[in-house]
């Protein structure tokens, strides 16, 4: 592999750039650098990614015997509820839009900042307000409601801290709302002169297009909460079905949101599987506008399949099943996606590094969740599997499969972006590797115990289930594993990682072009773009790429230059 000569200075640090740019703590408490506000999201929803897995870490040591080992029934109540709220409202949420998304969206668009970077500090404050209420209410008593809220229980019957929840939950939600429109308006108004809408990164569009479902979707579930707090604090009648109240209306209200709110966790995610199943197959995007166009697909059509949620609720058949092909329909544009993603990497020059594998990880397990979803969106097989263990492997295929595969294989394909070191890139494969095994090892069993009848949310069990529930929490702790080892070495490249340069992976993109770590203010001079997106050189001697253990091949072919046109 040839490699180019690095040029004396050429790969200096910058003197200054957006992390040593002030080091007392207020410099970053009081920031509007798009880039730090991502750090500091970066931080909470970490630790918030860590409190909700202890909670299921005591949910699967639970379930190890069919008469539990060590949590009361109320206890186990408030930990599963626990686990839903804080991973959901905590961390799934904002994990991409407000980490990657922060940090990126306008280096990508070759902006300064975002449009408004004091409401994106003040979504950081509301996020981090809300997050504090919803931990103060599950530490000085919990809540036992599940994540849903169901009424009339959370309204009229549970003796736990729903109002406090709810207004945490109601706070971060405005957080949400103003993230969104910062980056539509962003996307909007800021592109570099040259950057078309079909220029633009389709890490860009997924971010659009869940900015939309954001906007459009997160008021709807702020003041359906907000009504069950007012009826559980005042006892009027919209809910209750004693006080004339409607309990079916909330769950219309909240799955109007709550389906959605799926796709608000996964197109980010899928955005970033894009741009690294692009990047280490070194090939254009087989059909850029089909995934583009796919995105603002999933955007509107997932706005139109929340009753599939209902169908043992009561609803009318006949509306039953126009939920059920209308949910048949929003598969079609996430399989779109899945199929370019596998035609771009055919005749691909395909780089197995720790991103790629996380994204490779990503396609495999969103597409189990996928197929099963059609499971739950047919009536005749979703009355069978409704409540049990089967929709919970479904959900969590999509969810952590998908969602967190690609925010972790994000977090390394940018960390030399965000930090100017790269991590220890064979540490990063085993933890890949870790995190796949175990992560089947936790979730496939559970699909078996759900077809076989297992319902979710129960503290005992039959017998029979003891074996795939062991097999189910001895996966768990391998996934644990599969998290830790990151954490640790990410922690570790701070110090001792290689200085990486602008451009390690040799990617296609304007925040490649700009330093690592960033200047304040991302670029020099505004770039003008006047080429294509992801224009890869065809041949590998135009294309050369890097030892990864190699500081110096590193410094050299990242050394900044734009990629061959």
């Amino acid at each position: 592999m040839s490699v180019q000569t690095a040029t004396p200075g050429a790969t200096e640090q910058p003197r200054t750039h957006y992390l040593n740019a002030g080091h007392t703590i207020a410099s970053w408490l009081l920031t509007t650098d798009h880039k730090r506000i991502a750090i500091l999201y970066m931080i909470s929803i970490t630790i918030a990614f860590f409190i909700g897995g202890a909670a299921a870490a005591m949910i699967r040591i639970e379930l190890t015997s069919p008469t539990g080992v060590m949590l009361e029934h109320e206890t186990y109540n408030k930990m599963f509820s626990m686990h839903g709220i804080v991973m959901i409202f905590l961390f799934l949420i904002p994990s991409i839009p407000a980490v990657l998304g922060n940090f990126l969206i306008p280096m990508m668009i070759g902006a300064k900042d975002l449009a408004f970077p004091r409401l994106n500090l003040l979504s950081w404050y509301l996020y981090m307000a809300g997050s504090i209420l919803a931990v103060v209410a599950m530490i000085t008593g919990g809540v036992d409601t599940g994540w849903t809220f169901y009424v009339p229980y959370s309204s009229v019957y549970a003796n736990s801290n729903v109002v406090l929840v709810i207004c945490g939950a109601f706070i971060v939600g405005f957080s949400s709302i103003a993230t969104g429109i910062n980056f539509i308006a962003t996307i909007h108004k800021m592109r570099a002169p040259g950057l078309t809408w079909f220029r633009l990164p389709l890490f860009v569009w997924a971010h659009y297009a869940t900015s939309i479902i954001i906007v459009l979707g997160t008021p709807v579930v702020a003041i359906t909460l907000a009504l069950v707090a007012v009826e559980r604090l005042f006892h009027i009648g919209v809910f209750d079905p004693a006080q004339g109240g409607d309990p079916v209306l909330f769950q219309h209200l909240f799955w109007f949101y709550s389906h959605p709110a799926v796709y608000i966790m996964i197109l980010p995610s899928m955005g970033v599987v894009s741009e690294m199943i692009t990047c280490f197959s070194r090939r254009k995007p087989f059909g850029y506008n089909f995934i583009a166009f796919s995105s603002l697909a999933i955007a509107v059509f997932g706005f139109l399949v929340w009753g599939h949620h209902m169908f043992v609720s009561g609803q009318s058949v006949y509306l039953g099943i126009v939920f059920s092909v209308l949910s048949f329909v929003v598969a079609v544009p996430s399989a779109v996606k899945t199929f370019n993603w596998t035609a771009t990497m055919y005749k691909g020059r395909i780089w197995f590094t720790a991103p790629m594998l996380y994204a490779l990880g990503f396609i495999g397990l969103f597409t189990i969740g996928g197929l099963t979803g059609l499971f739950l969106a047919a009536m005749a097989t979703d009355v069978h599997l409704h409540d049990t263990y089967f929709v919970i492997a479904h959900f969590h295929y999509i969810m952590v499969g998908g969602a967190i595969m690609g925010y972790m294989g994000g977090l390394h394909f940018w960390w030399p972006k965000m930090t100017g070191r790269m991590y220890p890139e064979s540490w990063a494969k085993l933890a890949a590797g870790i995190t796949f095994l175990g992560y089947n090892l936790t979730f496939f069993p559970q699909f078996i115990m759900g077809l076989q009848g297992m319902t979710r949310r129960y503290h005992y069990y039959p017998e029979e289930f003891q074996a795939l529930n062991v097999l189910s929490s001895a996966g768990a702790s391998i996934l644990a594993v599969g998290y830790i080892i990151p954490l640790a070495y990410f922690l570790w490249s701070l110090w001792y990682g290689k200085k990486a340069g602008p451009n390690p992976w040799r990617a296609a993109g304007l925040e490649w072009m700009t330093d690592s770590p960033p200047i304040t203010y991302n670029f020099e001079k505004t770039p003008i773009v006047t080429w294509e997106a992801y224009e890869y050189p065809e041949n590998e001697e135009d294309d050369p790429l890097p030892d990864l253990d190699d500081e110096d091949q590193l410094l050299a072919v990242g050394s900044g230059e734009a990629p061959k046109r």
